[in-house]
């Protein structure tokens, strides 16, 4: 057990300690107990050791947290009463909050920044904010900008005329295509390419051989955009493919040409989008899910896992789950697989 518990702890991120009363404040969660107690980390309630912070939903699952070894929990006004064993935060949303408090907590290894390997390679005319750093093998291109406080991990390229914001973590082998464009605390996880060309080609009718169309447009990710490992993401044809402020975008996931994603959207891993579709606000979009091209999901439509959208349909309906292939609601989807069941069953 001894070496679980010293491996456990060296798998931990990089933090820097903070009061309870500092993680309160920020959070905006009511304090009952010791606001000097300092904490490190964040964990489950099976994994905390001393010095972690921990979480509860639902009242059944209180004691064990006040019985771990965490030094304090984040739950819900169900934790209010009584006298706690450990210092308790308070919260409508414990589960945010405490996602909240790890965000705090996460400190950036800054003895590093402003330093950039000595195998890097940056052109003399691109611009690094302060305190960027760049780490081994990567390129950054002719006329590339990219804000203060932002990472190039090991292996990234940035394209000539690429502009990235501040306080961006980009981890190793990222492409970023030329004059693709990031705004701020935009994460893009391990090999994503972003702007690439299209999908696009034109078959002359003559020779049967296909020609490529014009890919000369660009890509736009907004401010707080996370992007999976190994997803892509296509420039425009000749406009822009854009993602919008606060959307969530899973491992393995392919955007095509001219897509227009809306804010705080979240696509799961797998899915698939033809180009010039657009999918608005609030959208959520499970995992292996594909759509055809020029189709529009409509803001807070949920479609789940394996749907699929017909090329220029339209799915409307705030807060309605779709499910199938064509996509439609998920009450008419089970009662049609309740028909055939029964259908099945009479042969």
């Amino acid at each position: 057990m001894k070496g679980q518990g010293k491996k456990r702890q060296g798998m931990k991120r990089r933090v820097t300690m903070r009061s309870l009363r500092e993680i309160a404040a920020a959070t905006g969660a009511r304090l009952i107990g010791d606001s000097d107690v300092e904490i490190s980390g964040v964990a489950s309630i099976e994994s905390a050791v001393g010095g972690d912070l921990v979480f509860v939903e639902d009242e059944k699952h209180l004691a064990p947290a006040l019985h771990s070894r965490a030094s304090a929990v984040i739950a819900g006004a169900f934790a209010a009463g009584g006298s706690p064993k450990k210092p308790l935060l308070v919260a409508d949303h414990p589960k945010l909050a405490f996602a909240r408090a790890a965000r705090l907590l996460r400190a950036r290894d800054l003895d590093r920044h402003g330093s950039p390997h000595p195998s890097a390679v940056i052109h003399s005319s691109a611009a690094l904010g302060s305190g960027v750093l760049v780490e081994e093998r990567a390129v950054v291109g002719e006329g590339a900008e990219i804000g203060a406080n932002t990472r190039i991990g090991a292996g990234s390229v940035i394209g000539p005329g690429a502009k990235i914001g501040r306080e961006c973590e980009l981890y190793p082998n990222v492409t970023i295509y030329p004059e693709t464009e990031l705004g701020d605390r935009v994460i893009v996880h391990a090999g994503a390419v972003l702007g690439s060309d299209g999908f696009g080609y034109v078959r002359d009718r003559a020779t049967g051989h296909y020609e490529k169309f014009p890919q000369v447009g660009r890509l736009v990710i907004e401010d707080d955009v996370e992007i999976g490992a190994n997803a892509t993401i296509d420039r425009g044809a000749l406009d822009e493919t854009r993602i919008r402020r606060g959307a969530k975008i899973d491992n393995l996931v392919h955007i095509g040409h001219n897509c227009q994603i809306g804010e705080d959207v979240v696509i799961a891993a797998q899915t698939g989008l033809s180009g010039s579709i657009t999918i608005e606000n609030g959208v959520v979009l499970g995992g292996q899910v594909g759509i055809g091209e020029h189709a529009r999901v409509c803001e807070g439509v949920m479609l789940g896992g394996q749907g699929g959208v017909l090329p220029n349909k339209v799915l409307r309906g705030k807060g309605q789950a779709f499910w199938g292939t064509p996509a439609q609601p998920l009450r008419q989807y089970l009662k049609q697989l309740a028909t055939l069941a029964r259908l099945v069953k009479k042969d």
